[in-house]
């Protein structure tokens, strides 16, 4: 290795150092996206893996909050159920919520464990009902009335039982499923889920891992990525068609997480080796951040 690399090596590791004292103590949360977790390079899950080790080796108090789609779908149907979707969200009757919970809780949450074990990270998998509550959903998010089965909406997240973890040295891992009023499991988007056990922490960072690159001005260009984004933006970019489909509720649950005390909001590429490193500690990250402006 020549001077040159070794010291190109060295200004990368300075240009962090602000930000690891910054962040030092501070809470992340991190969804981790279920369709890069599908991806067939292992590598690929596993740079996300050794990502979210770092985060904690440095101190950080990160907290992960899983999806699963692809997975359920797959269980479902070896179970020869099928899969109904209204708007985007999955109907889920009762044979499809036990499911649900047996493949995020015992599938997906102990594959992503393994992986951030196999990173050195100090992984406890929570299933969701063990710290989330929910109610029934019964509107969109346009408000309109609808019955998705059992859906739920996380109206409590149990903050102690989270810190506790936190205190004891671990990397909590959550399913995205809820207990419900009724005591039963209800599927929940996971991306709300994220946004709602950041507001509950006080988290300084919420961070969206998916398979695009961010917010994109015409998609599918990525070089029309917005790097920022304010608040007071959002509603003209809906109008427009811009933040559309899958992105309103991840949209919808970062501006409700702002509102509600997190500091900044992150979209990016979990398939882009080490994003979540370069979104967090270099000076022009590589996503799009929403801010409240």
């Amino acid at each position: 290795m020549n001077v040159a690399e070794v010291t190109a090596k060295a200004e990368v590791l300075l240009e962090a150092l602000p930000y690891i004292q910054d962040f030092r103590g501070a809470t992340f949360v991190v969804k981790y996206g279920g369709s890069f977790m599908d991806d067939p390079d292992p590598v690929v899950r596993t740079r996300v893996a050794f990502d979210i080790a770092f985060l904690a080796a440095v101190g950080v108090n990160v907290v992960v909050v899983h999806g699963g789609g692809k997975a359920i779908t797959r269980a479902m149907a070896e179970s020869g159920l099928k899969a109904n979707f209204i708007k985007g969200l999955r109907v889920t009757d009762e044979a499809t919520v036990a499911i649900v919970k047996k493949t995020l809780d015992e599938i997906v949450n102990k594959a992503v464990c393994e992986a951030i074990s196999g990173a050195k990270g100090k992984p406890s998998g929570l299933p969701g009902d063990s710290v989330l509550v929910c109610e029934k959903m019964t509107r969109d998010e346009d408000g309109n009335e609808i019955d998705l089965g059992f859906v739920g909406e996380v109206t409590e997240v149990k903050v102690k039982l989270i810190k506790k973890e936190i205190a004891e040295g671990f990397v909590p891992v959550i399913s995205p499923v809820a207990e419900g009023l009724d005591g039963k499991p209800y599927n929940v988007n996971a991306d709300l889920v994220a946004g709602r056990v950041a507001s509950a922490l006080r988290a300084r960072r919420l961070v969206y891992m998916s398979d695009v690159p961010g917010l994109l001005a015409a998609p599918p260009d990525p070089a029309s990525l917005i790097s920022t984004l304010k608040i007071s933006q959002v509603e003209d970019l809906k109008k427009k068609g811009i933040i559309d489909h899958g992105m309103r509720p991840k949209v919808g649950s970062a501006v409700r997480a702002l509102e509600e005390g997190v500091q900044r909001v992150h979209f990016i590429d979990g398939r882009l080796p080490h994003s979540l490193l370069l979104e967090i500690f270099t000076n022009k990250g590589i996503g799009t951040e929403i801010v409240h402006g």
